[in-house]
């Protein structure tokens, strides 16, 4: 087994390598990204997910899936769009099923944000949902996509006991600092990867104040710099 590495890709999206050698890409937003790192796009990918169907979470999920050939795992109402744009390995799926794909097993979770795509006008692409991960060496990961804090969270630690938890920090559009820290208690997690910040001036969250609302527990918040892995 190989040590997870998180390569972080700007905004929310990730390339995680799992354990078992799987390059699993998570919301790929590369094209417009002003924090997607030049030069940074995945040349190999096993496996895409999809949170939700805004362009700053699915603008890439089409070229990288016709590119690598990976499957695309989102609500079934993402992968039938997709699927009319020739995406062809698409994996639907909806809130509380799970599958097992490369290895890996994939819950999908609730999440409390909205859904959709302008086309020229919106076009509805399901609800908003996140993700558990069981990785190969049994541990287990959170991505909660784009997502207010919500009770559910505490189900959620109950349920599948998170290692790691990918939560949303820049505030006004998804949770901020402060009650991403909340979330991160409810969840028992022993770190937190800080996504959806600083891409924009109106997400104010950071990292820091992250830090400081989580200041007495042991919870790390492991910040990454656009590009860069941690094992």
């Amino acid at each position: 087994m190989q040590k997870l590495a998180i390569t972080w890709l700007g905004h929310s999206a990730f390339l995680l390598r799992t354990p078992g050698g799987q390059r699993l890409l998570l919301d790929p937003w590369f094209t417009g990204n002003p924090r997607f790192p030049e030069g940074a796009t995945p040349k190999t990918v096993d496996l895409i997910l999809i949170s939700h169907g805004h362009s700053d979470h699915i603008t890439d999920v089409a070229p990288m899936a016709k590119a690598t050939g990976a499957p695309v795992v989102g609500i079934f109402e993402i992968t039938s769009w997709l699927g009319a744009k020739g995406v062809q390995h698409l994996e639907p799926m909806n809130k509380g099923g799970s599958i097992t794909l490369k290895g890996l097993r994939i819950t999908m979770t609730d999440a409390k944000h909205s859904s959709s795509f302008d086309e020229g006008g919106n076009v509805y692409l399901g609800e908003p949902a996140g993700f558990v991960i069981r990785l190969e060496d049994g541990r287990t990961i959170y991505y909660a996509g784009d997502t207010s804090l919500f009770g559910d969270m505490k189900l959620i630690a109950e349920l599948y006991r998170p290692d790691i938890a990918f939560l949303p920090i820049g505030d006004r559009f998804t949770m901020g600092p402060d009650t991403a820290a909340i979330a991160a208690r409810w969840l028992g997690v022993r770190q937190v990867v800080p996504m959806h910040w600083g891409t924009f001036p109106l997400l104010t969250g950071t990292p820091d104040d992250l830090r400081e609302a989580l200041a007495g527990t042991d919870i790390e918040v492991l910040e990454l710099r656009p590009g860069e892995t941690a094992e």
